[in-house]
């Protein structure tokens, strides 16, 4: 069910006070006792990245080759911002399925702008097309138990740990959605904008597909930013995907939390990858973008945002 803005409220000023913490407290664990060295390795290292930040953080990661998941807050609520437009795109997906047709030409180009270029009148024509029970009912599929739908797309909470969940959908074999949908979904995430690739992609290997979706909201005050970044990270030679989700709130800045999520980010794709390291083969730090720091996500005051 569409939850109301109380309870969104409620959980906000939960997050706000929580404030830094003296030092983190990541949890790395291994399917195989060859990478329980890895996996203390990388709890030891994105520690590290978030002590002593401000952002509150909840992170999941996991790795198909390593069998190496970490995870920090994963059942902690954020608010979405555009993050939400991947699950809008997989609702859409899921339900052409069941309808047994193509996108249309009008859903092709509203998911287009509204992944590539985060654009929020194509994610609100989706989001007003799907409805809150096809949403709804993609969540029950994916078994995304944790998220709650709002009225405003924006304010939808979500977890790392459902993000994961999404981004295994939309990128490694399922029963939800299926090659045809995953590909068409893998291409839009591989073909955001540059000045939205910021987040989890920073030091990811040259040579890999990366998919991302990113979310920017100053909520519910202009000096406190939610920073989300979702994204899989895959190979072909041989066969690779890891998936990383950082979500964020308490930012003083926007780009305080993108800063808070690329250094996470960084020490996750170097553990991952050791003989990828050096700066010539990973993909940098983001530059600062003139967008930064521009509330692109709905507005909960805006009536057109409301469906």
């Amino acid at each position: 069910m569409i939850g109301g803005t109380a309870a969104n409220a409620a959980i906000a000023g939960r997050l706000a006070s929580a404030g830094a913490q003296a030092s983190a407290h990541v949890s790395c664990v291994s399917k195989t006792p060859d990478n329980d060295r890895l996996a203390e390795r990388m709890a030891r290292d994105i520690d590290d990245k978030l002590t002593g930040r401000v952002s509150t953080v909840g992170l999941k990661e996991i790795d198909n080759r390593t069998g190496v998941t970490c995870t920090y807050h994963p059942t902690t609520h954020f608010y979405a911002a555009s993050v939400i437009k991947a699950t809008i795109l997989a609702a859409l997906l899921r339900t052409a399925q069941e309808q047994k047709r193509h996108l249309t030409s009008r859903e092709r180009r509203l998911a287009w702008l509204m992944i590539t270029q985060s654009d929020n009148d194509a994610a609100t024509a989706l989001w007003n097309q799907e409805g809150p029970t096809r949403m709804q009912h993609l969540l029950n599929l994916a078994k995304m138990t944790q998220t709650k739908l709002a009225h405003a797309w924006g304010l939808s909470l979500l977890t790392a740990h459902d993000e994961i969940l999404l981004l295994s959908l939309l990128s490694s074999p399922n029963r939800i959605l299926s090659l045809r949908s995953r590909l068409y979904a893998q291409n839009l995430m591989s073909h955001v904008i540059s000045s939205q690739r910021w987040g989890v992609p920073a030091g990811a290997p040259t040579g890999v597909q990366v998919g991302v979706k990113n979310g920017w909201l100053p909520y519910p005050a202009s000096d406190d930013w939610e920073i989300n970044s979702i994204g899989f990270f895959r190979d072909t030679k041989p066969f690779r995907d890891y998936e990383i989700v950082v979500l964020t709130h308490n930012n003083p800045t926007m780009s305080y939390g993108i800063t808070t999520i690329a250094g996470a980010a960084r020490a996750i794709h170097r553990d991952l990858n050791p003989s990828a390291t050096s700066a010539t083969s990973a993909i940098p730090l983001s530059a600062r973008n003139p967008s930064w720091g521009y509330p692109r996500q709905a507005d909960p005051s805006q009536a057109r945002y409301l469906s």
